[in-house]
């Protein structure tokens, strides 16, 4: 591994990033604006703040990879040379051998139809000696795949034969395939489920330590960032807002945003971080189940009222290429009116499945479905006016909405399959309040590029209550959203239940998010549920193994495990 040049192995001098845009009425949107910092050498350091407020920009500037309507002003310097004066033989030179970016999304940074082993030799064949064999270079990507914890055996797989673990550590591998000096992390765990997540930050915490790199991470969580930073800078607007060492960043911070991304986080146990109240308003039409919110271990109670959905012994096969696997096995749960449940567990423990199965997406093996007490539907009628009832909101809403369609059509599509009475553009607009996109008429006309992440979201839920449903099944709705955002949609999903009595299964791998706002708590594992109760009893006083090391792995306190 080269020696750096500097002891600064990055360095921004007030630089302004701006894109030309016809939308911005003076014609360009500023991302960074007047920024300078320095990492030094061998230095970790984490770059904070909500999507939009220009993390990611600064990360790509880095080694020029931003589109062409970017202006920048300012200098860039890589180990002492300035990147904007590379002429591009250097520039080319340097990616990779010196500088290496981790990119957000392992899913869709990765070639579907090249396996991963070719994919990591793609970087190696651009900069590596020449008179190299087939032998040596094969050598190598073994060589990476062992720094990342991987089989060399992995080299042979295609991406979609990988876990989201395995294909964001393969990311790493490209990263270190040359020994670069400086990696760039951007958001390398998102979406990740708490386990996997804690994989993966060990194996950078690893290969920082031991090959002595600099690490630029970039994260709207603080606390993925206390794991393995020194040093965090909070961004805002495009500027820096406050910065130090990680510890005093995170347990005194000054800046006013700082508290409100901190304030997000959601310490498992701390009362503040607990969103529901299990005190109903006395004209909820169905209340949920009475309790002591921020007692460790509830007294039992009574069910007020029979399930609204319920399953029993449940068991779902999948059969492929000679394989039987058990997807869900032998699981039965009960959901009442009112009531938010959290299904939690690792990716691939069957919570999807197991939605989906509800919905009547997916046929069961063998088990029993109900809804108020009686059979799910299997006819196509049936099943149409039961899925009225019960909707779904999809994990990932950029995924989930036509990038084609207005919002007005998203959420009216609806509306249109059911054809249910009265004025089409009333519910719609009703939808949009009560999914507090306000005023309606603001986003009628708009398409999913033009929202945020929340934004869409929104819609998402909106599209679903047009429907007027008594049940939502929700995977993963916040999982690809910054913190403060996914605040607001959690905020959303309370408020809901408070207004319309309307009860969630809500499907997630963050135990934090089942803190937030859940009343029940399943743990699912390997198909099964090993253990459910109460939020307070599971997370806080938990007695199957796997909820212990799913607990384990979660920060208690930012900055801790």
């Amino acid at each position: 591994m080269s020696t750096p040049k500097t002891t600064t192995a990055l360095e921004w001098k007030d630089v302004r990033i701006s894109y030309r845009t016809a939308r911005s009425d003076s014609g360009e949107i500023a991302a960074v604006d007047g920024l300078s910092l320095a990492i030094e050498a061998g230095g970790t350091v984490g770059i904070a703040g909500e999507s939009g407020c220009g993390k990611s920009t600064l990360a790509m500037s880095v080694l020029r990879l931003l589109p062409r309507n970017a202006e920048i002003s300012g200098a860039i310097e890589l180990a002492g040379e300035d990147i904007g004066s590379m002429r591009w033989g250097r520039l080319r030179a340097v990616r990779w051998t010196e500088a290496a970016i981790v990119f957000q999304g392992a899913m869709h940074s990765l070639n579907p139809v090249r396996t991963v082993g070719k994919q990591i030799l793609e970087a190696l064949e651009l900069h590596v000696e020449k008179g190299s064999t087939k032998e040596t270079r094969a050598a190598r990507v073994a060589e990476l795949l062992g720094l990342v914890e991987l089989p060399a055996a992995r080299a042979d797989s295609y991406p979609h034969e990988l876990s989201g673990g395995q294909k964001q550590r393969v990311m790493i591998a490209m990263a270190l395939a040359c020994d670069p000096d400086v990696i760039i992390a951007d958001e390398p765990t998102t979406a990740l489920d708490v386990v996997i997540q804690a994989q993966v930050l060990d194996v950078l915490s690893g290969l920082v330590r031991d090959r002595n790199l600099t690490l630029m991470m970039i994260s709207h969580d603080l606390s993925v960032l206390a794991a393995v930073c020194e040093r965090i800078v909070v961004m805002r607007d495009g500027r820096i807002v406050e910065q130090g060492p990680a510890h005093e960043v995170i347990s005194n911070p000054q800046h006013e945003h700082t508290r409100e991304l901190a304030a997000a986080f959601p310490i498992i146990g701390d009362p503040a971080s607990r969103m529901i109240t299990t005190s109903p308003r006395p004209d909820a039409p169905n209340p949920p189940r009475p309790g002591r919110p921020n007692s460790p271990r509830p007294e039992p109670v009574e069910e007020a009222s029979a399930p609204l959905l319920a399953v029993e012994d449940l068991v779902v096969d999948f059969h492929a290429r000679g394989r039987h696997t058990r997807a869900v096995d032998h699981v039965s749960l009960a959901c009442h009116p009112g009531e938010i449940v959290a299904l939690v567990g690792q990716s691939g423990s069957g919570k999807t499945t197991l939605a989906r199965t509800v919905l009547g997406l997916q046929r069961p093996t063998s088990g029993r479905i109900s809804y108020q007490g009686r059979p799910m539907p299997t006819d196509r009628a049936g099943l149409k006016a039961y899925r009225r009832q019960v909707q779904f909101v999809l994990q990932d809403p950029s995924a989930s909405l036509n990038p084609k369609h207005s919002v007005y059509e998203a959420v009216a599509e609806g509306i249109r399959i059911h054809r249910l009475p009265g004025d089409e553009a009333e519910r719609v607009a009703k939808a949009l309040t009560q999914a507090e996109l306000t005023p309606p008429s603001r986003y009628l006309g708009a398409i999913p590029q033009e929202l945020s992440g929340g934004q869409r979201q929104r819609v998402v839920i909106a599209g679903a209550l047009a429907l007027e449903p008594s049940y939502l099944v929700a995977d993963e709705p916040v999982a690809s959203l910054d913190a403060s955002v996914r605040g607001e949609i959690l905020a959303l999903l309370l408020q809901l239940k408070r207004d319309l009595g309307l009860g969630a299964l809500v499907i997630t791998h963050d135990l934090g998010l089942a803190w937030n706002i859940a009343d029940r708590v399943l743990v699912m594992h390997q198909g099964k549920i090993v253990e459910s109760g109460p939020v307070e009893q599971v997370l806080l006083e938990p007695t199957h193994p796997y909820t212990k090391t799913l607990l384990e792995v979660v920060p208690s306190k930012l900055g801790q495990s």
